[in-house]
């Protein structure tokens, strides 16, 4: 199995969506295919804010984490860094489409639409199969050294 880019730079990260050292976590794992980044991500019973339909709070937190990666993958590479740069949501827009059913898998998708200086403006997707039920779009920021996410990962 191959390592998500959270469990590649940043393994030790307690962040309630993607933190792989946070027990209670929901674990979402991001991957680069080309200019996008992917997750699959299967919501339990417990994710649910009514009986076969996924909490919003919870939507936007899966979206929001995927779409951080996004920006901190793209500034690393613009940055020809061997590490991402640390990144947090300075801005973020989510819009529920349709309601998103529990019973399976749900696909996101991220991409990077605007970039400059320290920022990324990423769009994402959140599908349940193949109907898009979310989409975001959010302005993510890299920090510097005395911002409290500088070292967290």
């Amino acid at each position: 199995m191959s390592l998500s880019l959270q469990e590649r730079y940043s393994p030790h990260s307690i962040c309630f969506g993607c933190g792989p050292a946070n027990a209670s976590g929901l674990h979402v794992r991001s991957f680069v295919e080309g200019d996008l980044l992917v997750a699959e991500w299967t919501p339990a019973s417990y994710h649910e804010a009514f009986p076969g339909i996924v909490n919003g709070g919870i939507i936007g937190t899966v979206l929001d984490c995927h779409c951080n990666w996004a920006a901190a993958w793209t500034l690393m590479q613009q940055r020809g860094l061997d590490q991402p740069p640390c990144t947090v949501t300075a801005n973020y827009r989510i819009e529920m489409t349709h309601p998103t059913p529990s019973g399976g898998p749900l696909h996101l998708v991220a991409r990077v639409v605007d970039t400059g200086g320290d920022r990324c403006t990423v769009e994402g997707t959140l599908d349940a199969a193949g109907r898009v039920t979310a989409t975001c779009r959010g302005l993510f920021v890299a920090v510097e050294p005395g911002h409290p996410a500088y070292h967290r990962w």
